[in-house]
Order: structure tokens, then sequence, then C-alpha cells
């Protein structure tokens, strides 16, 4: 027999065979290629990974898997105590039995597959099934194929080491959550929103009037975040949490982050500071949107601008010259590529345009001193407080006081100056209304927190600020993302260089009437590449 006749032969029969009772009769593939018995080939320790050897190293974890041989499944993988202490608490803790597992089309040393099986506690079982993958991987000592371990192949919310399944009584009572005008909100309909709304439940269900159930969920014992659920097998009754969310706003969002990987958006009511939409589109199911930090690039400007101008360093109508690059304490700073110099630029002109080497040269400029942005972003903005109190975990930002290069990286939003898409959408409601409002998902009525407050901007500032986000979104840098929209707008791109990444990541954050949003999305470009496109839609929708 040829040899490709041999292969055909034996990926027909390896379809047959697993697409049917599961993995069991896996055995029949090696007993074709003489991988088990007397005579045949011996094993390979180095080199490419072989189809066959794929196929056999997974066969044998998924066989193991599926009596429930914790032990002999794990012998099959890199990391034998993990995996069999894991693959005995999928068993005896989560209560699975009954597993089929059904390989997919192997892609390369990958091997997608789907599991079902039965979860059961107290005489009430239900079926389970869902997706996950695993890669093999030659053993670093033996050479052997080895299931490359991770507790995602186990289940794909199983995010760390610690991260274990269990079945039982739900560590919080089930909420139904609504949104301001009493539309439920569900991880089914709005998949971002459901580490928020496991957030919401492990901290207000109590409070919402619930009973638990009885469920099968991820523990996350490391880091302390809420419970994941996978299934429900016995409902628990729901108490009603009303939230700030905006369902149409938040469909909004959701559509949105979707076409831009690792992208994160959030948009306020700017005059009540209640969140509207909150969206991540990120495959770890991180809330990147309150919890990120990273520079935020040019949308910083907002801050720096108030701060020029409170100090009386410059005004929107004053001078801001726009020269090809800036030199602060050793450091050459320039613009963006094509950028044409301005020397007799207005602050409004280089805030409208993004020019960089105009805010740097202001900086130095009394009464300026190395704290004066932090002041400025703490005392009038509210933020790098550790003080903000969302209802959930958020960070407030960072902008600490820096000398020497630092300094002039913070002021358009590079150096040492951290901030997420909560924190930008909250910067552009008390630039357009003067006062610094902590946003919040939830009401501090319900469990008598004190929010954040912080002094706010002067009239005058309000004005300036406004009118030079307004002459961004319809002049500047901005404007072709923001064209289209109706009613009051303003807007500030950026785009914020990153240790050892090549593309920059994408910032954006604007208004519209009364609802302001900010977006982020890592390796994105330009401000106007896919941050902007996110809140241009976020803000279409209205709150």
């Amino acid at each position: 027999m040829g040899k490709g006749v041999k292969t055909a032969v034996i990926g027909s029969v390896f379809a047959v065979m697993v697409g049917g009772a599961g993995y069991g009769a896996f055995n029949i593939v090696s007993a074709l290629n003489g991988d088990g018995g007397p005579g045949g080939a011996a094993e390979p320790t180095s080199g490419p990974l072989s189809a066959d050897e794929v196929e056999k190293a997974s066969g044998t974890f998924f066989t193991g898997w599926e009596k429930g041989a914790a032990a002999t499944a794990a012998q099959s993988t890199n990391n034998n105590a993990a995996a069999q202490s894991l693959l005995t608490d999928y068993r005896d803790d989560a209560r699975i039995t009954g597993v089929k597992i059904t390989p997919g089309a192997p892609q390369g040393a990958t091997v997608p597959f789907t599991v079902k099986a039965t979860v059961s506690y107290k005489g009430t079982s239900k079926p389970l099934t869902y997706k996950s993958s695993l890669t093999v991987v030659r053993g670093i000592t033996t050479g052997k194929p080895l299931v490359d371990w991770k507790p995602s192949v186990v289940h794909p919310e199983l995010k760390s080491k610690d991260d274990v399944l269990v079945t039982g009584p739900s560590s919080a009572p089930p909420i139904e959550a609504l949104d301001r005008d009493g539309k439920v909100l569900t991880k089914e309909k709005y998949p971002s929103l459901g580490p928020v709304l496991d957030a919401l439940r492990e901290k207000y269900g109590p409070r919402a009037g619930g009973t638990p159930g009885v469920e099968l969920y991820v523990r996350h014992n490391a880091d302390g975040s809420p419970d994941t659920s996978l299934l429900t097998l016995a409902k628990g009754k729901a108490g009603r949490l009303e939230t700030t969310i905006s369902a149409g706003a938040q469909a909004a969002a959701e559509t949105a982050v979707k076409k831009y990987a690792n992208s994160s958006v959030v948009a306020v009511k700017t005059g009540t500071g209640e969140v509207l939409a909150v969206a991540n589109h990120r495959d770890d199911g991180w809330n990147a949107a309150f919890e990120g930090a990273q520079p935020p690039g040019s949308t910083m400007k907002i801050i720096t601008s108030a701060m020029l101008i409170d100090n009386g360093v410059t005004s929107m109508n004053g001078p801001a010259p726009c020269p090809d690059d800036a030199i602060w304490q050793g450091q050459t700073f320039k613009n963006l590529k094509g950028m044409k110099p301005n020397p007799g630029a207005t602050l409004a002109n280089s805030f409208m345009r993004s020019c960089n080497t105009a805010f740097i040269k202001l900086i130095d400029e009394k009464p300026l001193s190395d704290s004066s942005l932090t002041e400025e972003a703490q005392d009038k903005f509210g933020l790098g407080r550790d003080d903000w109190k969302t209802g959930i975990t958020s960070v407030d930002g960072s902008v600490p006081a820096e000398a020497g290069p630092d300094r002039a990286a913070n002021a358009i939003g590079q150096g040492k100056v951290t901030m997420n898409p909560l924190n930008m959408a909250s910067v552009t409601a008390t630039a357009i209304t003067g006062a610094f409002r902590q946003p919040y998902l939830v009401s501090p009525k319900l469990d008598d927190r004190e929010l954040a407050t912080a002094e706010g901007l002067r009239s005058g500032t309000v004005y300036q600020l406004k009118q030079m986000m307004r002459l961004t979104a319809t002049q500047g840098t901005a404007a072709g993302v923001m064209q289209g929209l109706g009613g009051d707008i303003g807007a500030k791109t950026g785009s914020a260089e990153v240790d050892n990444v090549a593309t920059s990541n994408s910032w954006f954050t604007g208004f519209r009437n009364d609802v302001a949003a900010a977006a982020m999305s890592e390796g994105g470009g330009h401000g106007v590449d896919a941050a902007g496109p996110i809140v241009k839609a976020v803000l279409a929708a209205g709150g």
C-alpha cells in the first residue's frame, strides 16, 4: 500500500471513529499505524511532531478523561501533578460524569474538541456541552509527545492554575440586572457585560434580596475575582438590581468593540456620572475598560490644556507654537510624521492638530512645577487618588509627579501616566461641564457608599476646553470620524506608544450632547483608526 493511500485510510477511519461515541475507539488508529504493538517503528524524540503523534497523545489523554481516570489522563501531559489534581476535582468537586469527547480536525499540533457530559447534584442532573482545545508538544526530557498542560484544556473559563470547578450552592444569590429603563440585562444578550454582571452579583446579590441556587461555577482562588457561573442546576431566587446602564448604548458598544481586537469603551452621562455602557472585546475576559492602566496618548492633552489655562500660561487663543521638534532635558520629542510646523499656532490650533511639541515647549513656563499636572488631575478631575467607588472594581488613573524627561512625556500622555476608558470618559465629562462627577454603575443609595469628589474647573476653563474639543471634532484630527453626528459634538484623538510594540495603542474620547465616551484599542494605531469609530458608534446611540 502506498504511503499516501495508507494516510488517507487512517484519516478516514479516525474521522469515523471519533465522530461517533467519544474517543474510546482511538486505539484502532494506533493499531493501524503499528504504534502500540511489537515491531512498530520507534517514536522520534526530536523534530516536528507528526500527525500520528498528535493524534496518539491527544487520544490517550481523551480516553483517560472520558473514563474518569485522572491519573491515567495526567500521564499524557507535561504536568502530571497539576493535571491529575484538576481532573480529579472535575470528577469529584464539579460532579461531572458521562464525559464524551469529540475531536475536531487538528490544526498542526492543536486539537479542538467538544465535551458533552452530565452535571449532577443531590438528585438533580443537567447536560453540559462546551468547546475547548489542546496542543501537543514534545516532552523536554523524554521527547515524547505530550499534551501541553493548561487549566483551560479542561474548560476555557479556567484562566489560572488556581481556578477550580465546583458544583453546589452558589456563593452569591443570582441577580436580575436591570438597565436604567427597567430592561433586563443578561450575559446572553450582552456578552461583554458578563464579567460586570458577575461582579455585581458577587457584591450586591445578598442586598438585592435573592436566594442562592445550585450551579456549576468557576471559583477564582488566585485574585478573589467573582465566581463565573457556567450552568444552573436549580434556580435560586433572583434579586432585582437596578443599574445605570442604557440597553441601547450597551448594544452599540458591544457591536463596536467586536470590530477591533483588545478594545474597550465606556460611556457616561455627563451631568451625573452614571455609566451608560461598558464593553470589552478581549480573549481574557478582563474588564480593561474599568481596570486598565495604559498611557492615554494625546487624549491627555485635555488635562494638560486645563493645567496651562488654569495656571495662566496660555489660553485657547494664546500662543502655543508648534515646531518640528522640542528638546526637554536632553530628550527630543517629535510630532506625528507629516505634521507641518506652525510657529504662530494658538493653543486651540495645536490642540486640534495634536501637536506634541507645542505642549512640551510650554510645560517649563512659570508657575508650573513637576507636580502641576498631578495637582490638576487630582484636584480638578478627581484622578489618581484611588478613591472611586463605582460599584465594582475600578482603577481611577495615575498621574505621578515626575522630573526629567518623564515630566514632558506625561504632558502628552506618555511617560508614567496611565488611564483607562472609564477615566477618559470622566475627563471629557468634567471638561465640558466643569464638575467632576465620579462615574458609577449602581446607585450609592443601595449601599451608602460615598462617591469621590473634586474641585472641578472654572467656567472660563470649561468654555475653552469645550471649544477646542468642538474644533477638533469639526476641523481637526477627529473630523473624519465625527462627521455625520448631529448635536453638540467634540473630541480628542490619541495614540500611545508602548515599549517593544510596533503599533501604537489607539485612543479616542468625545462627547455628543450630554453623553461622553472614551475607547482604547491595543495595537489599534492612530486614534481615528480604531478607538474613534468605536466612540462614534456609542455616541450615535445616545443615552
